[in-house]
């Protein structure tokens, strides 16, 4: 893909990830895979989302690291990696602007803080196929 069209993919993408959006999140449990939506902020290719440790989706990232996403005319592979708390140190940055693009519903019981199960699960991007006004492009995020 030359430079100028991964710009405008990624920007796409930007525009219509980077901030409070529903995605599909798909995870292998054994051999059979399980899909759900989840709440989720596109920045610099990877989806966050907060969520509970103990969680099938997390049970299932731990024992295969490979997710698949789709949502709005974009599907996608990527690693799933559970970054810890939400409350930690090492996660003060990304935690505050999820605090802020959540904001509508982070803050109404749905999220405990105070439980060390609250996680932040990034999904980094390994490649992706977006398409925008009859143009199809394929994206390769290793190579970004």
């Amino acid at each position: 893909m030359e430079k100028n069209e991964l710009s405008n993919a990624l920007g796409i993408i930007e525009e219509r990830f980077g901030h409070d959006t529903l995605i599909s999140l798909a995870t292998l449990d054994g051999t059979i895979p399980s899909v759900r939506i989840v709440n989720s902020y596109y920045e610099n290719g990877a989806f966050y989302t907060v969520t509970y440790a103990l969680s099938n989706k997390m049970k299932q990232i731990k024992a295969n690291h490979t997710v698949a996403l789709c949502g709005e005319w974009f599907t996608a592979h990527g690693i799933g990696e559970n970054m810890g708390h939400v409350g930690s140190e090492q996660n003060k940055e990304i935690a505050d602007k999820l605090r802020q693009v959540f904001s509508a519903w982070y803050s109404n019981g749905h999220v405990d803080e105070s439980d060390p199960n609250t996680v932040i699960l990034c999904v980094r991007l390994t490649d992706g196929v977006l398409f925008s006004n009859g143009t199809r492009y394929e994206i390769d995020f290793n190579s970004i």
